[in-house]
């Protein structure tokens, strides 16, 4: 597969980083599904896919440090992020042998899922279950493995959960962050990266440190419920233009 980009695109992604790095300093939606969803309109996701790890996972991993206790949410979600493993190694295995519409479909429908969930608001309260956490280590992993959308079914199941506010940032996070990191080397061993698609990531923290700087100041500006809701009503949006692009 040729990585190789021309300006035009290295540009059109450096600002998909900092369009998307906006939307999570202002509204806090995920980065890399919204980063992702802007990206499948003009890359192919094997290529999308690995652009995004590196910004999201300094992200991730300076919201872990800010959060703290790492060790205590770790051995509270050990089963789940186990489960994440053989989850991320499937849909890595469909998505290296995929046609690029198969994973821009699935990425589009995690979106409405996301999208829907948020707008709907209500919680659903569950107990610490082994077989539910190893169902949902194990799903969002395939799901993170064949479109680079972190946040589908971990999410909504971890806000189930009856724990704080600092242990859901914390959960939300080192499982986004063991993500990526088993994302990157099964990338690697997949043959989907490249050394212009890592130098372009990691020129991407740039524009990602930007945009979560101007969206916090505008965060503090505008009622974050409103501009949140409006979000997560594009966000569905683009995700039904991507379902239907590939499914018809």
């Amino acid at each position: 597969m040729d990585t190789r980009m021309e300006p035009l695109i290295i540009a059109f992604v450096l600002a998909t980083f900092l369009f998307s790095a906006f939307l999570k300093g202002t509204a806090g939606l995920g980065f890399a599904t919204t980063c992702l969803g802007v990206m499948a309109g003009y890359l192919d996701l094997r290529v999308a896919i690995p652009l995004v790890i590196i910004p999201s996972l300094m992200s991730n991993a300076l919201v872990m440090i800010e959060a703290g206790d790492f060790f205590r949410v770790l051995k509270m979600f050990r089963v789940m992020l186990a489960a994440t493993i053989p989850g991320l190694l499937l849909g890595l295995w469909i998505l290296s042998d995929a046609h690029s519409d198969i994973p821009r479909g699935v990425l589009g429908i995690a979106m409405v899922m996301y999208g829907l969930w948020g707008l709907w608001g209500k919680t659903v309260s569950i107990g610490h279950n082994p077989l539910i956490a190893t169902g949902t280590g194990f799903v969002t992993g395939v799901v993170n493995g064949l479109t680079g959308s972190q946040i589908m079914p971990v999410l909504p199941y971890l806000m189930s959960l009856p724990i704080t506010k600092d242990e859901l940032v914390q959960a939300i996070n080192t499982s986004f962050t063991f993500s990526s990191i088993i994302m990157l080397a099964g990338m690697g061993k997949f043959g989907l990266l490249s050394v212009d698609v890592v130098i372009l990531s990691v020129a991407g923290i740039i524009p990602v440190g930007v945009g979560i700087w101007l969206g916090g100041k505008v965060r503090r500006r505008l009622p974050e419920a409103v501009f949140r809701r409006v979000v997560l009503v594009l966000l569905c949006l683009l995700g039904l233009s991507l379902t239907g692009r590939a499914f018809f």
